[in-house]
């Protein structure tokens, strides 16, 4: 069947196991292809949600001027709506947003703002984007902020999609939910699911070393979509069982390993997840069902988390650390060719 219009193409993503990747780990692992989403990223369905939720209580209309404050994939979700509403888009990046991020904004149309200095008084970069964006809604006519960060349809939507179609396809058999954590809204959405349906899989929130979302002192982070500068309103710590914490360098060999031994070429928070399950087998029972969320594509870091050149001026030589791994792969998990 035909879909009537691209925004009705987000969500229903893939559902794939990792047979290479985890193929001594004793458990399976699957991943939501969340990359297949038209904008190429997981921040497609909260951003539908959001602005259709908005023209429908008529907070937005003919004539508003949509700005928000994004590392890039929220932006691009909203860029590709307001494109298809007709609506103008500013969106307020900064400095650690990739190349590629940029240029996907402006090919849908949406005005950029970079911010390059961060926050007087807290030092971050995400609270100078928030300070731009206060400007910009106090000096546009009809200019509306969804607020990815506070907004309550952020993680309705991946309450009522992404984790509701993880266990269908599933058939109900989850015991690990993998989740990066950002705005918070993937992770309180699924989370707020599976505690209102009894289901008993264990959440496991996936930050940032150096993010201050779980009180973390603060240091500096390269990769950006994975961790926060504040202290997320969405956040619901009830929601979560267990917090693991990666690095930039993890979210390097994690993407680097997925991409050599699964095909899947994935963004830089997905790299931390699978950081995150490595980390955690040990205390994953045998026989566990785990799903891992990969957020966007790999496509937007082609400068950086995939660039060799890029990884050795920040972590020196470390090539060793995927490759000796590519060469153990399990040829017994490759299909017959």
């Amino acid at each position: 069947m035909p879909h009537d219009d691209i925004l009705s193409t987000i969500g229903g993503t893939p559902l794939v196991r990792l047979p290479r990747l985890f193929a001594r780990a004793g458990f399976e692992v699957y991943a939501k292809l969340e990359m297949s989403n038209p904008g190429g990223s997981i921040k497609d369905r909260p951003a539908r949600a959001i602005l259709e939720q908005a023209w429908r209580t008529g907070a937005i209309g003919p004539g508003s001027v949509i700005v928000e404050s994004s590392s890039g994939n929220m932006g691009i979700g909203l860029a590709q709506i307001c494109r298809c509403y007709g609506l103008p888009f500013i969106c307020v990046v900064d400095s650690k947003t990739t190349r590629q991020n940029v240029q996907v904004l402006r090919a849908y149309g949406a005005e950029v703002e970079i911010v390059v200095e961060p926050d007087p008084a807290t030092g971050e970069l995400l609270q100078a984007r928030l300070a731009r964006v206060q400007k910009l809604l106090a000096t546009i006519p009809r200019a509306f902020w969804p607020n990815q960060y506070a907004n309550r349809e952020n993680p309705a939507a991946h309450h009522r999609t992404t984790i509701a179609e993880i266990v269908t396809e599933l058939d109900g058999n989850l015991d690990f939910l993998f989740v990066a954590t950002s705005t918070c809204g993937t992770v309180s959405g699924c989370g707020a699911y599976l505690r209102e349906h009894r289901h008993p899989a264990r959440v496991v929130a996936v930050d940032a070393v150096g993010s201050l979302i779980f009180g973390q002192a603060k240091a500096k982070r390269l990769v950006p979509g994975l961790g926060a500068g504040i202290h997320p309103p969405l956040l619901d710590r009830s929601l979560i069982d267990e917090v693991v914490h990666v690095t930039d360098l993890d979210c390097v060999i994690g993407c680097r390993r997925l991409v050599a031994r699964e095909a899947i070429l994935a963004g830089g928070s997905s790299g931390g997840v699978l950081a995150a399950v490595e980390k955690l087998a040990p205390h994953i029972p045998r026989g566990s069902v785990c799903a891992v969320i990969l957020a966007d594509r790999g496509e937007r870091y082609l400068d950086t988390l995939y660039c060799d050149d890029w990884v050795r001026q920040c972590f020196g030589a470390v090539e060793h650390l995927w490759l000796e791994e590519t060469a153990q792969t399990d040829l017994a998990a490759c299909p017959a060719g």
